[in-house]
Parts: structure tokens; sequence; C-alpha cells
């Protein structure tokens, strides 16, 4: 159903015309540390612009209500007519409000057009994932939302199977991980551990452990590559300041480095997962 608030010149005007909390959702988007908990104890997250609102639909995630300016209506109408039955949002609120209003509601200029809040999805079993997969990355605290959704975009793009996620690191359905990843953290499989390190739980699932990192017996991905394991493999990328932690490495099977060149020692880690990801493509 639209609920028409074009006409709503502030957000007192908003409180005014909507039930108590109907917006609840929306607002300190702004807040990264508060947004960060309190849409997991709310079941929700965000999904922003027409394409990744469409991935999440497609991907069969749940609209608990859309908010848009209304020249993003009518692009929108096929989306809404998707996932609700009518082009309207059927029992799904559709909100329509200025851009200045929605700025105020959300603390942000939205100029992708649509904020969809979606029920969050529940999480699959640990076991149950790394059985079904043969190649995973496992990321241990990171906490930039933007590299977690760049890695997924390249998980996702280069064939791996699954990504796990350490209890600090940050959440991949954040409002930014999920539009740098253009959505493809809906498509990638992944869950969180509730303890790390864990990684005796990927070698009894049959993995051999991988931690790419820098170190003095480090193998190169060159070698690696040319003598890869008999089994399947689980790569763990570490924090962006200090990488892995020393007490992940010495439980892992192997270390691996990237070759560098022209006197430079790391990548960002968003960047050097895709090189791993590329690389260890054949091991599916």
């Amino acid at each position: 159903m639209i609920i028409d608030l074009t006409a709503c010149q502030s957000l007192e005007d908003v409180e005014a015309a909507v039930p108590d909390g109907a917006l609840a959702d929306y607002t300190y988007m702004t807040d990264v540390k508060l947004r960060s908990s309190m849409e997991v104890e709310r079941g929700l997250y965000m999904a922003e612009s027409h394409n990744v609102i469409m991935r999440a639909l497609e991907t069969g995630h749940h609209p608990r209500s859309f908010l848009m300016a209304p020249r993003w209506l009518e692009q929108m109408e096929h989306l809404l007519a998707s996932s609700t039955g009518s082009v309207d949002g059927g029992d799904v609120p559709v909100y329509i409000a200025s851009e200045e209003v929605l700025e105020h509601i959300t603390g942000f200029h939205l100029h992708r057009g649509a904020l969809a809040a979606m029920q969050r999805p529940e999480l699959p079993d640990v076991s149950d994932l790394l059985a079904r997969s043969r190649r995973i990355a496992v990321l241990e605290d990171l906490v930039d939302h933007t590299n977690v959704g760049a890695i997924f975009r390249s998980a996702a793009a280069l064939g791996v199977d699954a990504v796990i996620v350490t209890p600090r690191c940050c959440d991949p359905l954040y409002r930014r991980s999920v539009r740098v990843s253009m959505g493809t953290v809906f498509q990638v499989p992944w869950t969180r551990l509730d303890t790390w390190p864990a990684v005796d739980v990927l070698r009894e699932a049959g993995y051999c452990t991988v931690a790419c990192a820098l170190s003095d017996d480090s193998l190169s991905l060159d070698e690696f590559v040319a003598n890869p394991p008999d089994k399947k493999v689980a790569l763990l990328f570490g924090t962006e300041g200090d990488g892995l932690s020393r007490r992940t490495i010495e439980q892992t099977d192997l270390t691996v480095r990237i070759p560098m060149a022209g006197g430079v020692d790391s990548l960002n880690v968003a960047a050097a997962s895709a090189v791993f990801f590329w690389a260890t493509r054949a091991l599916n």
C-alpha cells in the first residue's frame, strides 16, 4: 500500500502522519555502530538502490517496507509487483516522500532512489555450509564494511562457494557492504561462527586451511597453485590493520603470500582476496 507523505514538510509532519514507530527501520542510518546492532536485533537489513533491491528480491528475501522519492515509484513498480503481487506494494507499506524529507528521516541524501527494509534471512548452519562447499573464504575480524562488500563481490564473480565470518567481523548485510557488493552478498552463501579461532572446525570438515599472510616460511601463491592440496580449501584473510592473528596463523596448515614487486609488501585485504580467488579458481 502506498503511503503518500509528499505533503509533509518536516520530520514532525511525518511523525504526525504515520503510526508511532512505523518508520523506525529507517532512522539513525548514519550511526554505523547503532545500526549494526539494531538491525541484527530487529531481524532486518537495508537494501539501497533499484539494482540491490532487485537482487534481494530475486534471491527470495522478503521486504518489510519501501521508502522512496516520488520520481522513483514508476521504476520500482515491477519490483513491487514481483515481491508483493501488486504495483502498489499490496500489504507491504511503500512510503513516498520528498527528497528533503527523506533526508530528514534517514540522515543522508538518498541519491540512489529507494530503500527497502528487508527481513534478515536465517543464517545457514556452519557444518552444513562447510559440507556442501569446496573452496571458501574466512574473514577474521574485518571492520571495514567496504572491504567486506568488495570481498563478497569478488567471491561471487570468481566462484567461491561460501564465506564464513568470525564473531567480531562486521556485518555483511550492513547497507554499505550490501551496496559495495552490488547485492552479490545475497547470492554467496555465508554464515557467522560463534567462536574464533576455530581452525580445527575447518580442518575436521576436510579443509586445507590456508593463512593468506606474510611470514618467513610462507609459500608463494604461484607455488601453492602449482601443487594444490588434494582436499577442500579454506582461504583465511585477516583484519585490515594487522592481518591474521599470530594464533590463527600458527593453527593453519599453510601460509601463502602473493608475490610482490616494486617494494610493496602487501595489498589491501579486498584486493588480496580477489587475487587469491582468481589464482585458485581451478580448485573448485
